[in-house]
Parts: structure tokens; sequence; C-alpha cells
């Protein structure tokens, strides 16, 4: 995984209507500007501590994660039972998801080709950040 910082500043609002739209048939009564959208404030609550990372590897395609997509990871954020975490495990970044099972914890894999990883005492093993967004090009 690549690991990008977010920059501090946005560089440009874009326009952001004022109404929800429906997967149905628009109303052309509703296009009109509400206010400008900035990206960066909406997805990024803790600048400091946010990083985009880039994916490779189809382990969580199931989640919705497709190599080339962009995570947004927030460090700031304690992970808790079944958010989709990037963790580093023996030196190595990963994306899984994160489950407790009793006492046990395992990073779970989105595809049925992929096997879980039982986190034990012998793994290297850290919580890198909780992703909070996913960015892919619309298909």
């Amino acid at each position: 995984m690549k690991i990008f910082i977010p920059e501090s500043e946005s560089s440009e609002p874009r326009p952001l209507f004022g109404t929800l739209v429906a997967a149905g048939f628009p109303s052309p009564a509703d296009d009109h500007i509400d206010q400008k959208l900035d990206l960066n404030k909406l997805i990024i609550k803790h600048p400091a501590a946010t990083f985009f990372l880039r994916v490779e590897g189809n382990s969580m395609e199931n989640a919705n994660i497709f190599p080339g997509d962009v995570l947004v990871v927030d460090r700031s954020i304690a992970p808790k039972n079944n958010q989709i975490i990037v963790a580093v495990v023996n030196g190595e970044f990963t994306v899984k998801r994160l489950k407790k099972q009793g006492e046990k914890l395992y990073l779970v894999p989105e595809n049925r080709r992929f096997k879980p990883t039982e986190i034990t005492d012998d793994l290297d093993f850290q919580v890198w950040g909780v992703v909070t967004y996913i960015v892919h090009k619309a298909k």
C-alpha cells in the first residue's frame, strides 16, 4: 500500500445541490445549488491523524474495496469489532475486517478465497487505523 498525506487546505470547494438525489426520476424543480462542498472537510474529521492509502489485491472485494481504490484512514479512532481497519502484521500493511469472537481476535477478509488470520502472540500486530471512507471510480 502507498501512503498519501491529505493536504491541509482544500484547493477548491465544489457546488453542493440542496436536495437529495432520488434513485428514480429527478424533479426538475430541484436544480438549485444550496452551498459549496469541500470534500476534505466532509471526509476528514481529524486532519493530523488521517491518511490516504491506495489498495492492491482483492481480499476485500465483497466489502466493495477493489485494487486501485483509495482508503481514507483515521489513526485517531479506536477500532471496534466488525470495523474495517488497516493493520500492520509482521511489518506489512493489510486491510481487513476486525472481528472478536470470544477471547480471540481475527483479521477477516471479505473474499472467500482468503482465510481469516487469528491474531496471536506470535504475530507482530498493530492496528494502524480505521477505514472511514473508500474512494473508487463508478463502474
